[in-house]
């Protein structure tokens, strides 16, 4: 009788046939159980099923050649590669560019919220044209993230780090625009000496000492006991020591760092809180559109309404299609 699996075609009369054999070979799978003889409980048809019952009994476990299956070998470790279909939008890979995508070393970022170093200067920077270029680049030891050498061509770099190359005199922060896609916002010097962090979790170590979890990983010991989770705190990169914090508030500006709404700049206007649930953010910008996300994905970038980072073009002011059109016509009108 065939293996094939019961769909909506099959008919009634096959659907019975199958069943009463199905029920006959887990009689016949008890009965060796109850005499003593063990059985392989494989997902085999009712054909392999006789023809396992028909031949003797083998003293080795290797299947025979020729059988419908066969001993697979489970993976071992991560996956190495990433399809390029399955890699992020917001990297913007083109489909006929390749088959694969560089997959994100394990880092301060998760791989669906990084960038790559190779993907910075390949195709942001356009300062390498191949993936042996990048490599050449990266083991001169050219390029910085966060005033730390990186020479790992896959290392992820991620929201609000600080990308540098002091060869070009270059300073650049990883921002989102207002469609959620990473842009690399260039930086005078003073500025790309600090990063801001958002605080994940504030937690008391051994013989009490308290310490705070960032959103990129770091660890930092004896922090202002004000500082709580959400808050934000300003990192000085070249001391790894904080110099001042922003309280999570109604009333200052935050940037929508995950969902729909990414890359949206404007102020907190109410926090809704519910229990077993995920707290609501209500968000106003400076056109006075109103919006809402989860607390998850709302990053303070200051006091009031004065960021404490540059913004890119846009200043996280997103536009409806009508307004983009106007303002496209506007600009062809002037010019």
């Amino acid at each position: 009788m065939s293996d094939r699996r019961l769909g909506p075609e099959a008919t009634g009369c096959y659907r019975r046939a199958v069943y009463h054999t199905c029920r006959f070979a887990v009689f016949v799978q008890r009965l060796l159980v109850d005499i003593g003889e063990p059985f392989i409980t494989y997902k085999l048809g009712f054909s392999h099923l006789l023809t396992l019952l028909a031949e003797p009994k083998r003293t080795d476990k290797q299947p025979q050649r020729g059988s419908s299956f066969k001993l697979t070998k489970m993976a071992r470790g991560l996956k190495k590669h990433l399809k390029r279909l399955n890699a992020p939008k917001h990297w913007m890979l083109d489909k006929l560019g390749g088959a694969f995508a560089p997959k994100p070393s394990s880092g301060p970022h998760k791989s669906r919220e990084c960038l790559p170093l190779i993907l910075v200067l390949r195709n942001r920077l356009k300062y390498a044209l191949t993936y042996r270029e990048v490599i050449a680049i990266l083991m001169q030891r050219h390029v910085l993230v966060d005033g730390k050498v990186r020479t790992d061509k896959t290392y992820p770099a991620g929201f609000m780090d600080v990308v540098s190359i002091p060869k070009t005199n270059e300073n650049f922060r990883l921002l989102y625009d207002t469609k959620g896609r990473f842009r690399l916002h260039s930086l005078r010097d003073e500025e790309a000496k600090f990063k801001l962090c958002k605080v994940r979790s504030v937690q008391f170590g051994q013989k009490g000492i308290p310490y705070i979890n960032t959103y990129d990983g770091r660890t930092i010991r004896y922090p202002d006991p004000l500082i709580k989770a959400n808050d934000t705190i300003k990192l000085d990169l070249e001391e790894n020591k904080i110099t001042d914090f922003i309280k999570f508030d109604v009333g200052n500006i935050v940037m929508v760092t995950g969902g729909r709404n990414r890359g949206r700049v404007g102020i907190i206007k109410n926090r809704e809180k519910h229990k077993g649930s995920f707290e609501t953010i209500h968000i106003q910008d400076a056109l006075g559109h109103e919006f809402a996300t989860r607390l998850g994905n709302v990053f303070t970038i200051g006091k009031g309404s004065k960021p404490w980072v540059s913004l890119p073009k846009g200043k996280g002011i997103k536009l409806s299609i009508i307004e983009e059109a106007r303002k496209r016509q506007a600009a062809q009108a002037a010019a």
